[in-house]
């Protein structure tokens, strides 16, 4: 799987009902960081049910300025989660569809 493949396309619950477009994802570093070259393992997709774009980084509460932008783009992704990969039944070129019971949790939380 190629992760570009899978952004931009839309995410459906277990029951094939729009939830909105997986916009981004999350990875954690696996084995010590200080190498060339860390692993990375993805953990979550975000989803975001009205817009296709990014975030850009502005999920991250801390981020605040520049605040215009900042507070634009909270508004734009409001309702936006995450989605933890093992709550992803399937994942393609076409769509992402979703477990029965996934967890949705803050855009910005680690996972």
């Amino acid at each position: 799987m190629i992760l570009g493949d899978v952004l931009d396309n839309p995410v459906v619950d277990a029951e094939g009902r729009f939830v909105g477009y997986a916009i981004d994802a999350r990875f954690a570093v696996e084995g010590p960081a200080e190498r060339p070259v860390a692993r990375l393992r993805l953990v979550a997709l975000v989803v975001s049910p009205r817009t296709r774009t990014s975030f850009l980084g502005f999920e991250r509460s801390a981020v605040r300025s520049p605040w215009p932008i900042a507070r634009w783009y909270r508004w734009r992704h409001r309702g936006s989660f995450a989605v933890p990969w093992a709550d992803v039944a399937v994942a393609t070129a076409t769509g992402v569809t979703l477990r029965p019971g996934f967890r949705r949790h803050p855009p910005g939380e680690r996972m």
